[in-house]
This record gives C-alpha cells, sequence and structure tokens, in this order.
C-alpha cells in the first residue's frame, strides 16, 4: 500500500509539473475553444419567434459597475435593433452573445451625450462585423442629422485607415458611419416611424424639459408590444401608449437616494455636484411613478432603467431604490441591469426573464 500511495504521489507530481511546465500553450488552447464558440454562436438562432429585449446600458452618466450608457436591445423575429447608445452599448451587445454586424437600425431617444456616446463605437462594429455595405439607419427627432455629421467626422480618417489596411471587400467603404431617418412629431399624437407586415415601431413625445425633442418608442411584433419610455417625468403619452403592453421598459430615478448623495456633496464641498443632484430630480420619474403608470396601463411587466443613482452591491440598496413601487404595482418589477433580457414569444402571453451574462 505504501508502494502504491508514492507511485500516485508521483504521478499527479508528474501531472503537475507537465501543467506548470506547459501551462502557457494549455491556457492558449483553451482559449482558442472559447474564442471558436464565441465566434461561432448565434444569439439570435436560438431564440423562438417573438419580440425580446435586452438592456444594453441600465444605467446613466454616473459610472456604474453594473450599468453601463442606455441602450436597449430589441429584436423582432430575427431582426436586430438598437434604442439609444451609450458608453459600452455595443460591447455589451456583444457580451450578450449577438452580432453588432447584424444590426438593423439604431433609434435616438433624444441627443443627451449618455445617450449618443456609444454611438461611434456601435456604428464602427456594426460595419466592420458583417462588411455592411451600407451605413445603419439612425432614427431620431430632428437634430440627428447634425449629431451623425459630428460622428463622420471624428470617424472619417478612421474609415480611411481600416479600408486601406484590410481593403474594400473586407470592410467596404461605402458601409461606413450611418444614415439620418430624421422624423417630425405630432405632440397630441404619435409618429409611425418604421411599419411593415409585421412590425410596428412609433416614437412619441415625451416631458424631459428643457430637452426637445425628447421621445419614447412603442415597438409591436406579431401580437406582443414594448413601450420605451425613454427620459421622462411622470408621462400621460407614456400610459396612454403603454395601455396592455406586454412590458414597459421604464426610467427611474429615486429621490430619496439622490437627496443623500446631494447632502453629502455639500458636506464634502463639491458645490458643482450638489447642484446638478438637485437639478436632475425634476425631469425624471421615481419608481414610484413608474409603478403607477404601469399599474394604470395595465402592463404585464415592468423593467426600469436609466437608473439613476448608482447603486453599489449593498444588501438592500435595490429595495430602497424601489421604494413603495412593488406595493403600487402588483405585476413583476424589476431593477434593470446590464444583461437582463425579457421574451416574448408569439402566440402567448408568456413573459420570461433571463440574464444573458
Amino acid at each position: 500500500m505504501k508502494v502504491r500511495r508514492i507511485t500516485v504521489i508521483a504521478v499527479l507530481a508528474a501531472v503537475l509539473l507537465v501543467g506548470y511546465v506547459f501551462r502557457g500553450q494549455i491556457a492558449m488552447a483553451v482559449a482558442m475553444k472559447v474564442a471558436a464558440s464565441k465566434l461561432a454562436a448565434d444569439g439570435i438562432t436560438s431564440l423562438p419567434d417573438g419580440l425580446h429585449v435586452g438592456l444594453c446600458g441600465a444605467g446613466s452618466p454616473f459610472p456604474d459597475d453594473k450599468r453601463g450608457g442606455p441602450c436597449t436591445l430589441v429584436i423582432a423575429g430575427k431582426r436586430q435593433f438598437v434604442f439609444d447608445a451609450g458608453s459600452g452599448a455595443s460591447r455589451t451587445i456583444g457580451k450578450m452573445g449577438f452580432n453588432q454586424g447584424d444590426i438593423a437600425a439604431v433609434f435616438l431617444s433624444h441627443f443627451h451625450s449618455d445617450h449618443i456616446d456609444g454611438l461611434g463605437e456601435l456604428m464602427l462594429q456594426r460595419w466592420v462585423s458583417n462588411s455592411n455595405t451600407e451605413p445603419v439607419p439612425v432614427y431620431g427627432p430632428k437634430g440627428v442629422e447634425m449629431v451623425l455629421m459630428g460622428l463622420r467626422m471624428a470617424y472619417v480618417q478612421d474609415q480611411h485607415y481600416r479600408v486601406a489596411h484590410h481593403g474594400d471587400a473586407t470592410v467596404p467603404a461605402s458601409g461606413f458611419g450611418a444614415r439620418p431617418m430624421p422624423f417630425a412629431l405630432d405632440p397630441a399624437q404619435h409618429t409611425v416611424v418604421f411599419k411593415d407586415d409585421v412590425l410596428e415601431i412609433i416614437a412619441f413625445e415625451v416631458a424631459h424639459a428643457p430637452i426637445h425633442p425628447a421621445v419614447g418608442y412603442r415597438i409591436s411584433y406579431k401580437g406582443r408590444t414594448v413601450v420605451l419610455s425613454g427620459d421622462t417625468v411622470k408621462s400621460a403619452a407614456v400610459q396612454r401608449e403603454a395601455q396592455g403592453v406586454d412590458l414597459l421598459v421604464h426610467e427611474a430615478l429615486s429621490v430619496p437616494l439622490v437627496e443623500g448623495l446631494k447632502k453629502v456633496a455639500g458636506e464634502v464641498g463639491r458645490t458643482n455636484l450638489r447642484t446638478i443632484f438637485n437639478d436632475i430630480m425634476n425631469y425624471h420619474a421615481t419608481p414610484e411613478q413608474a409603478a403607477e403608470t404601469a399599474r394604470d396601463a395595465k402592463v404585464g411587466y415592468l423593467l426600469l432603467n436609466h437608473i439613476v443613482p448608482t447603486l453599489p452591491a449593498l444588501p438592500g440598496l435595490e429595495k430602497a431604490f424601489l421604494g413603495d413601487a412593488p406595493s403600487i404595482f402588483s405585476g413583476p418589477v424589476r431593477v434593470g441591469a446590464d444583461g437582463d433580457f425579457v421574451s416574448l414569444p408569439v402566440g402567448s402571453k408568456e413573459i420570461n426573464h433571463t440574464r444573458r451574462f
């Protein structure tokens, strides 16, 4: 028995030694297998026919480890659409298992920097990931032309570098950038901005003064519907458009938490931040107000996004953020984080929440 034990120990030691000596090669082999799996994966093929909504950015301008800049990925059947493109949007879409090259169009709610500061990267990745030959259409209220003109100026040298390096067959020069798709708004009604046999996307004006125009969106696909509130105070327009929808994705700001940050900023002499914390409370909705809208519109599921302020991973903090919202809205309500994914399969009333990472 003693000899056998010594032999086993010797074999284990030899295995560990070989593993140590060749650890670089082993790590490389494992990494290549993981890369092959990720590059071959297509997140859309595994989804049932339906309307699917993923948070590719559930945060705000404040740094948050769990939430990037505002971004919502909407998949209707096999088509991908992106609503707003805050910082990190493109990378988060990739982490969720979807190919940025397949993005059919982008829709902007307004032109606050945190909603567009990831758009340049998203446009670039959409171009090169699939060798797209046409620019991505970007829908938005009037003013979207100026935003895209500025991004083109910022990225045009990069375009030339990449075409020169990789060749037009790999990165077609014609596919660079974005094509502005501006639309006018009727304040009293909604505006149809995209429509075909199975999909309708409408925009409606919301209240985010002094930012104007600012819009929310309603997306309908084969009987399943989602409303994205955009940035707004409690809005009659959101409630009107959200009547009976399966999913309401609504922005939310906790006044008690922001009041606390305002007080702390004043105490440590950050008077500029104190003013900003004070000002942002008058053009966002609270979780309770979002819950009231969800209740009165009789929606199926309430997913909160554009979370203000940052929520560190502390026990009970999300509960504090929600306040009385769960007692106001009796349906499911969730404080969104990047990677949240809600599926609405066609031909059913199912609302399925999962996490993509």
